[in-house]
């Protein structure tokens, strides 16, 4: 008996033909095989949205190859990705193989449930879905085989046929209205807009300086303050006996404390401003003006201190569930400064050679067996008391949007330096670094909370200070009318638990023993001035959890949508944060002007909750198309009367070498290249750091001498720190 298998790339075949016998057949069909035409709309919107899909022209021969080895199959087992968009794979290489001519989930009938709409009386095709690529889960699969859900394909039509439509009918009119060549996306408009609105945020946004205080404060005869626990660990390892009420001395312990309150006031206050995305929060002091801290300063010179309170509490710190889509590229986007599309190109290559699960997921669920697995490897590893009493379980924050795929994990569980060799070697260093993050997260989310033991000192300066060396009877001082109240605080890990193998930036701060009534001797007071921060700019972690938060997108979808925007240049990278480009100012506002209702959070949010609806058999998709298609086609006729946008240039500070007006600042195939100097001169050979350009667009800086000196680098930190280590290596050089 011959069973033909078709899953999507030759990886994910190979990965699977090690787990298979003689009589299976492993066949990929390079991703989709069909689909909707490059040239036109190809939608009939007159006639339910039907889709005209094509065969894709460099898809004929694997279609040919296909066709000839399903000839022979006794069963064809459609092993596509376990989603919506492996769904739809799956039922197109369905209508190529049969020779039907239409495909699943176009008809505009309501879906109920799971069923089948091809021939039921063709036995041969069966669907099989797995999470991760192993023996055991591909065993498993193969005796649960099930039909083509068509509710998915629905899902997945809908999606297409609306993105379609709004991208075919809007982008003419950027053309029109805007400059020839220009595009718009349904999902991809929205994340243009937030960039769009948080830089012009970022321009309202007024700075205001405020003043902090802290005040040098010193022990008579100061004790550091060492936790029980750790005077235990201690007295195992020294063979003595513990004793709390003998800690080390250490007379020349200074302890920085923070003004906190004037008067019984706390001096630090909070302002909310009203983002597009929501609220954003900025934190400072009620001490304004320079004069205002100095006169605080120079009170606080007069006063005695003396301890009021000390809060000693011991706090737990859980470890957070394991990595989704969206939080794994915002861990890999803030560790490893990997972009999402960058992100999702590794882990693609790390679940189908077979070393983590499925990684379009929004679930935080994990396997039974695998939490089993996690506890027996940090038994084994760390000890019992890593381990908690029951099993953790997870509940996403977010609404579950598409089918219920467990989270991403590693398919088995070796300690890091033994798996290390074995994934490099297949996957690249990039593999492996998100392999590494994975594997951290998840075999935390099973592990002890860590224990941490927090310490608050609380000081009060007031009345009047007596001289040091000056007899008290003639040298009094009269304190200031104001009383104040100072902070200073301490944290202590106790018990590691989780953070033994997903360490955090946690360090210890030990603060002396403090005893309430205590006196302390003032050995300095100074201000320091700061300025309110404005909101940030998007990179790609901030950007992608906003866009979870809002419900805008779904988890293959996150990666595209930032590359996207940015392959058009409406956005580029400046040290890795998103600035909006003026040509894709000038497509948000058009967009936003006159079509506010559909470049909005709301409006994109409920279309992918009503496709999540299709999704589950809940919703026809085509009454869904049919609900925004109408109002969307009159706004166009509409709009078609407008006034056109001009696109703001990018005036330079150089002058034109023939009528000397400024240089702008335009892109085109006939335009010579701007270069924009900085004041920062080459670590390497001393030449000019210059501002260059990747050919997506993307800033870094570099030598204007290349391509004689090769320097380059991302961020300005980055041109300082490489200058002593290039030193150093020429001096390595001439030494040998």
């Amino acid at each position: 008996m011959m069973n033909l298998v078709i899953v999507e790339s030759p990886t994910k075949a190979r990965t699977i033909g090690k787990f298979l016998g003689s009589e299976y057949t492993i066949k990929a069909s390079m991703g989709h095989i069909i689909d909707l035409p490059k040239s036109k709309i190809g939608v009939d919107v007159e006639h339910n949205f039907k889709p005209l899909l094509e065969v894709i022209p460099d898809k004929k021969k694997i279609i040919s190859d296909l066709k000839s080895a399903a000839k022979s199959a006794d069963s064809i087992i459609l092993a596509t990705d376990p989603d919506r968009e492996g769904e739809a794979i799956a039922a197109h290489i369905v209508e190529i193989l049969k020779g039907t001519t239409s495909i699943t989930g176009t008809t505009g009938k309501k879906a109920r449930g799971t069923r089948d709409t091809l021939d039921t009386r063709d036995t041969r095709f069966r669907r099989i879905v797995f999470h991760e690529i192993t023996k055991e889960a591909i065993r498993e699969a193969l005796t649960h085989p099930r039909l083509i859900d068509e509710d998915l394909v629905n899902a997945q039509t809908g999606r297409r046929v609306l993105d379609r439509l709004v991208g075919y009918k809007l982008s003419p009119l950027l053309w029109q209205k805007v400059r020839r060549g220009l595009s718009a996306g349904r999902v991809q408009s929205i994340a243009l807009r937030l960039i769009v609105e948080r830089e012009r945020e970022i321009e309202k946004f007024k700075k205001e300086k405020y003043y902090t205080i802290n005040v040098l404060l010193k022990q008579t005869q100061s004790v550091i303050a060492i936790p029980s626990e750790t005077r235990e660990k201690q007295s195992q390892n020294d063979g003595i006996a513990a004793d709390s009420s003998s800690p080390r001395n250490d007379n020349n312990q200074i302890t920085e404390f923070e003004l906190i309150e004037i008067n019984g006031g706390k001096i630090e206050q909070q302002q909310t401003f009203n983002l597009y995305d929501g609220e954003y929060t900025v934190t400072k002091t009620t001490i304004d003006t320079e004069e205002q801290a100095k006169e605080i300063v120079s009170d606080l010179q007069t006063k005695q201190y003396k301890v009021s309170d000390v809060l000693q509490k011991e706090t737990q710190r859980s470890p957070a569930p394991p990595y989704t889509t969206s939080t794994l590229q915002q861990s890999a986007s803030r560790r490893l400064g990997f972009s999402g599309k960058r992100t999702m190109r590794a882990a693609q290559k790390l679940y189908e050679e077979g070393f983590i699960t499925y990684h379009r997921t929004d679930s935080v669920v994990m396997a039974e067996v695998a939490k089993t697995s996690i506890r027996s490897f940090a038994v084994k590893e760390y000890g019992e008391k890593y381990v908690p009493e029951k099993l953790r379980f997870y509940a996403a924050k977010q609404k579950l949007a598409q089918e219920a795929h467990e989270a991403i994990r590693p398919t088995s569980f070796i300690e890091l330096s033994n798996a290390k060799s074995q994934v490099s070697s297949v996957v690249g260093s990039d593999g492996w670094k998100l392999y590494e993050l994975i594997w951290r997260r998840a075999v935390a989310s099973q592990m002890s909370n860590a224990v941490i033991e927090s310490t608050t000192v609380l000081v009060d300066a007031s009345g009047r200070v007596h001289l040091p060396g000056v007899p008290q009877e003639q040298h009094h001082l009269e304190g200031g009318k104001d009383s104040y109240r100072l902070k200073a605080n301490g944290s202590v890990l106790v018990f590691d638990g989780f953070l033994k193998v997903n360490p955090y930036a946690l360090e210890d701060k030990r603060l002396p023993e403090f005893k309430a009534e205590e006196r302390l001797n003032l050995q300095s007071v100074t201000d320091k001035e700061h300025e309110t921060q404005q909101p940030p700019r998007y990179n790609d972690a901030s950007l992608i959890k906003t866009l979870e938060e809002k419900g805008i997108g779904r988890p293959s979808t996150y990666a595209p949508i930032i590359s996207t925007i940015e392959d058009r240049r409406y956005m580029e990278r400046q040290e890795n944060k998103f600035v909006p480009t003026s040509i894709g100012i000038a497509v948000n506002d058009f967009l936003v002007k006159n079509f506010s209702d559909i470049d909005d959070i709301p409006f994109t949010a409920d279309m992918e909750d009503q496709l999540d609806d299709v999704a589950s058999g809940e919703k026809n998709w085509v009454d869904m198309m049919s609900k925004f298609y109408k109002p969307f086609a009159k706004k166009l006729e509409e709009v078609k009367g407008a006034e056109r946008v001009k696109i703001e240039v990018e005036q330079t500070d150089q002058k034109c070498e023939e009528c000397g007006s400024p240089l702008v600042v335009r892109m085109g195939r006939f335009t010579k290249a701007f270069v924009e100097e900085t004041n920062f001169t080459c670590p390497k050979d001393g030449g000019k750091i210059i501002i260059k350009k990747t050919h997506k667009g993307r800033k870094f800086f570099g030598c204007s001498n290349y391509p004689k000196c090769d320097f380059a680098a991302w961020k300005i930190e980055d041109i300082k720190s490489a200058a002593p280590v290039i030193a150093k290596d020429e001096i390595l050089k001439q030494s040998h």
